[in-house]
């Protein structure tokens, strides 16, 4: 179990369907007070449309379910005062939504939007907020070199962005199969 002091960012990550949101999710729910769940998923589709709704009803009603796609650090930053644990998932979805809104030259915005986040996560461990924050991230990086520009700079742009959540964070998790191995703290 994470043992949790006010307040703490605990990364996890892993590889697609690794058990990572699982993980963050049992471990988050163990805290007492109010929880919110920070979805960055954006329903487009009709699959997409029953994914969210499996997990909502794996949260059930002790978790209220913030959307947002884009603007997620203003959130972290608006609603930390409100519960006692956040938990976001996930962040390479997030950073596909910015690309997403920049066709064509998204590394500036990108790099700022990194940037920002960071400084949240560095401001949320500063503050007098009584909540803990999970961040949840895909590890794109132990496969094949992707065989376009814009993967590949998908994969760079997670990979930096998976750094320096895990520099700030105070507990680092790698989920393989369902398995947690704690790598930081």
């Amino acid at each position: 179990m994470i043992e949790t002091l006010f307040p703490k960012v605990i990364f996890i990550t892993g590889g697609a369907r690794s058990g990572k949101s699982s993980f963050a999710l049992s471990e988050a729910s163990k805290i007492s007070g109010q929880k919110a769940y920070i979805a960055t998923a954006e329903s487009l589709d009709k699959e997409m449309d029953e994914r969210i709704r499996k997990h909502r009803e794996e949260r059930g009603n002790e978790w209220d379910t913030l959307e947002e796609p884009v603007a997620m650090p203003a959130l972290i930053q608006k609603v930390s005062r409100r519960y006692s644990v956040l938990l976001v998932d996930c962040l390479t979805l997030w950073l596909s939504n910015i690309i997403g809104s920049r066709p064509g030259n998204a590394q500036p915005l990108v790099e700022e939007e990194i940037g920002r986040f960071v400084r949240v996560l560095s401001d949320f461990k500063d503050s007098t907020a009584r909540s803990s924050l999970y961040v949840v991230s895909n590890e794109v990086g132990m496969g094949i070199v992707p065989d376009n520009r814009l993967a590949r700079f998908f994969r760079d742009m997670a990979g930096r962005l998976n750094q320096e959540v895990a520099r700030v964070a105070d507990e680092v998790y790698l989920v393989v199969s369902g398995i947690p191995l704690k790598v930081k703290g």
